[in-house]
């Protein structure tokens, strides 16, 4: 059986932070988390509903950075119905709300940057433990897999995670190596699950894009169509894994809270799909992580095809036309 890991970024947006108080918390809830609309709920509620229908698991990786400034509850409100829905809660961690923080910077430099690898090791060990440490006081059981901001870990990023006792790191994207904040020793040739620097680093799936190179598996970057194709091409080349990439927040445009059709159509029917795939299942790192087979033959990602990207590209023109960035 392959494996599919829907991965969501759930987080609070630093874009969108305007102060500490409990109002600015709840539009920021209501944009980042919650995503109610008036074409109907977009976000975690509604992740964990379609989810829950179709006998389907995922991991939500919660950054729990922002209770610098909301304090612990902000995160609680997060973490709970994840939790009572039975799904995985796994750490992610922006950086960026140290800048946002003023005297609670918790870094005795008061130091800021938008991604954990523009830290020193040390510090970085001190902001990891700190999320971790905060994401349990909110409910969370006691992450085992981490995901960086902007997927932007480096080495020391591993290193940190290893001498907290976080197996497991997905911030690798191989589709966006020398593209993106990502700054880990991996080249993108990288697609199975491997030991580095002490962790188990998980890749985000991709697949070929046409003139060469890859496009990395998100939601917002990949048509339904690519991400059926690749997943049962991982499953008929026996790749043990899949990572697919979204955020709590992908289904909407934040600042108009409005729906994005698009985008939640490739998500209902991503789920819809799976259910009825033969040779595939979706896990959770709490209950079937990944692990590193010894001696197995390097996975390549489904090779590019003219149709299916050029159905993509009207597609994206259509979202973007319609529904505008997020």
């Amino acid at each position: 059986m392959t494996r599919v890991f829907i991965t969501i970024d759930t987080e609070y947006s630093s874009g969108l932070y305007s102060g500490p108080g409990a109002a600015d918390r709840a539009d920021n809830f209501a944009r980042s988390i919650a995503c109610n609309t008036p074409q109907g709920p977009a976000g975690v509620a509604h992740k964990l509903d379609l989810l829950a229908r179709h006998g389907q698991k995922a991991v939500f990786f919660v950054d729990p950075m922002p209770a610098l400034v909301w304090g612990v509850a902000a995160i609680e409100d997060i973490v709970a119905p994840i939790i009572a829905a039975g799904q995985d809660v796994q750490l992610h961690c922006h950086t960026e709300w140290l800048g946002l923080a003023g005297d609670a910077n918790l870094l005795a430099s008061k130091r800021s940057g938008q991604n954990l690898a523009d830290f020193p090791l040390e510090e970085q060990c001190q902001i990891l433990d700190y999320a971790r440490t905060t994401l349990m006081a909110a409910g969370a059981p006691a992450p085992v897999a981490f995901r960086a901001g902007n997927y932007g870990a480096n080495d020391d990023t591993l290193r940190a995670l290893a001498s907290l006792g976080i197996a497991y790191d997905t911030s690798h994207c191989p589709a966006m190596v020398g593209q993106s904040a990502c700054r880990i020793g991996l080249g993108p040739d990288v697609h199975n699950p491997l030991e580095h620097m002490g962790v188990i680093e998980v890749p985000v799936g991709s697949i070929g894009a046409m003139g060469g190179g890859q496009r990395h598996a998100q939601i917002t970057a990949l048509s339904l169509g690519e991400m059926l194709a690749a997943i049962r091409h991982a499953a008929a080349s026996g790749q043990e894994t899949f990572t697919l990439v979204s955020h709590s927040f992908e289904l909407i445009n934040r600042r108009k809270l409005a729906a994005n059709r698009v985008v939640r159509h490739r998500f209902t029917g991503l789920v819809k799909a799976l259910e009825a795939m033969p040779g595939v299942t979706t896990g959770t790192y709490a209950d079937s992580p990944p692990s590193v087979r010894a001696h197995m033959r390097a996975s390549q990602p489904l090779p590019a095809n003219a149709m299916r990207t050029g159905r993509r590209m009207a597609e994206q023109f259509v979202s973007n036309a319609l529904y505008g960035a997020l």
